[in-house]
């Protein structure tokens, strides 16, 4: 069971639930959201692979668990490549299983011609709809459920998780349809251990997100910028920044950008952070362990793996520090890699006394390995976009609407004819 400690400038919502009988606690969780449902309509966004349809034995158990919730309005699928319309009809008959009465079921088929015209329609209009990806996806599925004013309340969560179960779904949806808490936007956070293994998981939250952040806070307060040390301390209140499970009111949704790399999760952040006062933003400990694919970390190819992720999120930091007015070149940058290396090596003698108290296994070496790869990555990021003026994120639906009007009905016709 966790602790009930609050820190940071957001609220924690933690898992005391643990303390009880797991079942009362389901059963008085979902009547709660049951009951929320009938003033607030919830809608489930899942981003998913084609490929990810191939592990039958995740998605069945996901599937299996949403099926039976009474509390969602809307489920709708942003299914990424998938170019063949075979495969898209082999994952719009699978993901029909989850429609009732009660909860209509629609795949957004990124790929398709129609969903295509549209991102092409837009580019024409000088609005970037990025690269292909989870922040692509997730931006025209959500652009789908703004133009259908389906819900209120969005959750949104991947489709690789391994230990997914109903607590899960449910505690992450509570604190945004709650009307008796001011929350307009929630991030989940939880442990991540390999059972197999008997080891911590989360490398690049643990080994470069959080000595990252806490090294440009540190240099921002010394430099003078009490802007991005605040912006910083925000990133730090966070259990686990780079979750992908969050929920937020349909509202707020509508007015942020969103990132189409792998910075998705620390722009989205930086969203929230610019558009909500602390008080209406919480986190909350969804599962006492999480699992899901683990990314290799590709030294030797910058677009693959966590060496790619780190790039990205590298990138957007560095561009929110020149946003804010700072400005960078090489020996600041090269000070900042240093000192985060130093950082980053404290943060492993933590993790090692940490892994040691809990029974686990740590390998340190391997770790001071990685932390040397994530450096160098930072490095490397910086020097390949050192000159670059264009950020990586897509214009926020309300901006969309004021250069194409009509593009709610555009994506409705588009959605609605691919599932018809």
């Amino acid at each position: 069971m966790t602790d009930f400690h609050q820190e940071g400038v957001i609220t924690t919502l933690h898992g005391l639930y643990t303390a009880l009988d797991r079942q009362a606690y389901l059963e008085a969780l979902e009547s709660r959201l049951k009951e929320h449902s009938r003033h607030l309509k919830i809608g489930l966004l899942l981003p998913c692979l084609i490929s990810e349809l191939e592990n039958r034995s995740v998605l069945d158990r996901i599937l299996a668990e949403i099926g039976p919730v009474r509390y969602l309005a809307s489920v709708v699928v942003a299914l990424g490549g998938a170019p063949q319309e075979a495969r898209f009809q082999e994952a719009r008959a699978y993901f029909r299983r989850l429609e009732t009465p009660q909860r209509e079921v629609r795949v957004v088929w990124v790929d398709g011609p129609r969903i295509q015209n549209i991102f092409r329609r837009l580019e024409s209009r000088d609005i970037s709809t990025g690269l292909p990806g989870k922040g692509q996806s997730v931006w025209i599925a959500l652009g789908y459920l703004f133009a259908r004013e389906a819900c209120q309340v969005i959750a949104l969560h991947d489709c690789d998780i391994a230990t997914y179960d109903r607590v899960l779904l449910g505690r992450l949806i509570e604190p945004t349809v709650n009307p008796n808490n001011d929350f307009a936007f929630c991030k989940g956070f939880y442990a991540r251990i390999s059972l197999a293994e008997r080891a911590m998981k989360g490398r690049v939250s643990r080994l470069f997100l959080t000595p990252l952040v806490d090294t440009l806070r540190d240099v921002m307060a010394d430099q003078g910028h009490p802007g991005l040390v605040r912006f910083f301390n925000f990133y730090r209140a966070f259990n686990y920044p780079l979750a992908g499970e969050c929920s937020f009111q349909a509202r707020l949704g509508r007015g942020l950008n969103i990132a189409y790399d792998w910075g998705l999760e620390v722009s989205t952040l930086s969203e929230v952070f610019h558009r909500l006062h602390p008080r209406n933003i919480a986190q909350i400990d969804l599962a006492p362990n999480y699992d899901h694919k683990h990314q290799p970390l590709s030294p030797d190819d910058q677009a693959a793996g966590l060496h790619r992720m780190a790039a990205d999120i590298s990138r957007f930091f560095l561009d929110a520090v020149r946003s804010a007015g700072v400005p960078l070149n090489d020996a600041f940058v090269d000070m900042i890699r240093r000192t985060y290396y130093r950082n980053g090596m404290r943060f492993i003698k933590r993790y090692s006394d940490d892994a040691e108290a809990n029974g686990l296994c740590y390998d340190r070496f391997q770790e001071e390995m990685t932390l040397r790869h994530f450096r160098d990555f930072f490095w490397s990021a910086w020097e390949q976009n050192k000159d670059r003026t264009e950020g990586t994120l897509i214009p926020a639906w309300n901006r969309v609407l004021f250069s194409v009007p009509d593009i709610y009905s555009c994506l409705v016709e588009a959605v609605e004819a691919d599932n018809s």
